[in-house]
């Protein structure tokens, strides 16, 4: 379901994405729910990260979302992309309301799509991006 569900979101880059959701299902095994959303930053060394989009839980239902939050890079200017968010260990959707932080190593790049691991113990949440 998962797969499908990315390849109709992000389109062209289906190798990739088949890749990176194939690594994340290794390391965490299987979500118990997901967010397809947008997000948009700007940076010039360090910025911020502003995006929205819908969760979809296995036994909570559908919800909107809206998510901020710290970004660092070299560049200067602003950007916007299509993300996946692949959730963990999420009890009640009011959980995905807190700050994650990142996990040493655990960046993964194939094909122009990316997967990194943020956790807020016990829940992780792997950002998907092309």
């Amino acid at each position: 379901e998962i797969l499908q569900t990315g390849h109709g979101f992000f389109g062209s880059v289906s190798k990739g994405l088949a890749s990176v959701v194939e690594y994340a299902f290794q390391k965490q095994g299987r979500p118990n729910g997901y967010i397809l959303g947008q997000d948009a930053g700007g940076a010039f060394v360090a910025g911020l990260r502003y995006g929205e989009g819908m969760l979809y839980t296995k036994d909570a239902g559908v919800h909107r979302i809206y998510w901020q939050g710290p970004s660092v890079g070299w560049d200067a200017g602003a950007e916007g992309s299509k993300v996946m968010v692949l959730v963990y260990n999420l009890r009640d959707p009011e959980e995905i309301y807190q700050r994650f932080g990142g996990v040493d190593g655990s960046a993964y790049l194939v094909g122009g799509v990316g997967v990194t691991f943020l956790t807020s113990s016990p829940i992780i949440v792997a950002p998907i991006r092309s």
